[in-house]
């Protein structure tokens, strides 16, 4: 997927105010338009004013603008992009916001930012009602794999874009606590009841959705409420078997190493993995690791290993 510079696209500075960016998404689609653009060019021009249409989308769109503006400014039009891990963690959506445009007619691009930021479209309701619900608010949150086992309660910041008095898009933070459920999984939404917008008149305000991710881990990794750790052992432990101890997120447990085992072998630790009514398992999968030979003993071991032992681990391969 190619990165787009949505403020090359309409060529505006990064810090050109939304009156500004109107203005020039106005020029380019008097230009653009295929109204105008009939002749044998008629084919750039419908994309060029696609282009200019998902650009403005983005950037007229204090939210959506903000999000992008996240991403950094060193990324160049059509370089290869896959955004960061986690990249809209603690960044506040209301869940709405599109213009008049198609969004299917925006590309990959777009899709893969904003896809399941949409909503219901702006003017959904009118400022002049007497009452009216506030709208909901959508973000991201990022825990650890002990509080998805555990539980807790902790305080999160999210941001959310707002114009200041000279038309920039500025941050606004808040401070949130929030109680995760025992056994929450990775996609799972948490709901605060009356954290969104607040309402108009005597409505209600709307509520504040979470979606949780689990940070990556560098012993265990994550698959709905399965988990995955790499439990290496000794080539003796492979070759005779063994019963060792393994520490796991749920707490230390005795494994039995089948004799024989091979690395890659999955060992499986049911019930072990994610809490929840039906609970994940935990799989240990079993890495050899060879001892190093860094002193002369070592060496004659490895060396009347390979004399003594009639083992061939290419023999399968027919050479």
């Amino acid at each position: 997927m190619e990165y787009k510079d949505y403020y090359q696209v309409l060529g505006v500075e990064r810090d050109a105010t939304q009156d500004e960016i109107k203005r020039a998404y106005r020029k380019l689609v008097r230009k653009y338009h295929p109204d105008v653009n009939a002749g044998p060019d008629a084919a750039e021009s419908e994309q060029k004013f696609k282009d200019v249409g998902e650009a403005y989308e983005v950037l007229q769109d204090p939210e959506k603008r903000a999000a992008y503006d996240q991403l950094g400014a060193n990324w160049k039009e059509g370089q290869a992009f896959r955004p960061p891990p986690d990249w809209d963690e603690g960044f506040e959506f209301s869940g709405g916001g599109y213009t008049e445009a198609d969004p299917s007619d925006f590309g990959a691009f777009f899709d893969e930012l904003f896809s399941r930021r949409g909503g219901a479209r702006r003017g959904a309701r009118s400022e002049h009602q007497f009452s009216a619900p506030g709208q909901d608010h959508h973000a991201k949150i990022v825990i650890d794999l002990r509080e998805a086992y555990e539980g807790g309660t902790r305080d999160f910041t999210l941001r959310a874009p707002e114009l200041d008095p000279s038309g920039h898009v500025v941050m606004r933070e808040r401070s949130i606590r929030v109680a995760i459920p025992k056994g929450v999984k990775e996609g799972q939404q948490i709901r605060l009841a009356g954290k969104g917008a607040p309402g108009i008149g005597q409505g209600k305000a709307g509520d504040l959705y979470l979606e949780v991710a689990i940070k990556d881990d560098p012993v265990y990794r994550v698959e709905g409420r399965d988990v995955y750790m790499d439990l290496p052992i000794s080539p003796w432990e492979a070759a005779l078997g063994a019963r060792i101890s393994a520490k796991t997120p749920s707490g230390e447990v005795e494994l039995t190493i089948p004799k024989h085992a091979q690395s890659g072998k999955k060992l499986r630790l049911k019930g072990r993995g994610i809490p929840g009514k039906r609970a994940g398992d935990l799989y240990a999968v079993l890495k050899i690791v060879v001892p190093p030979t860094e002193s002369e003993k070592a060496k004659e071991l490895y060396k009347q290993m390979a004399a003594e032992m009639d083992f061939d681990p290419r023999a399968r391969l027919g050479v």
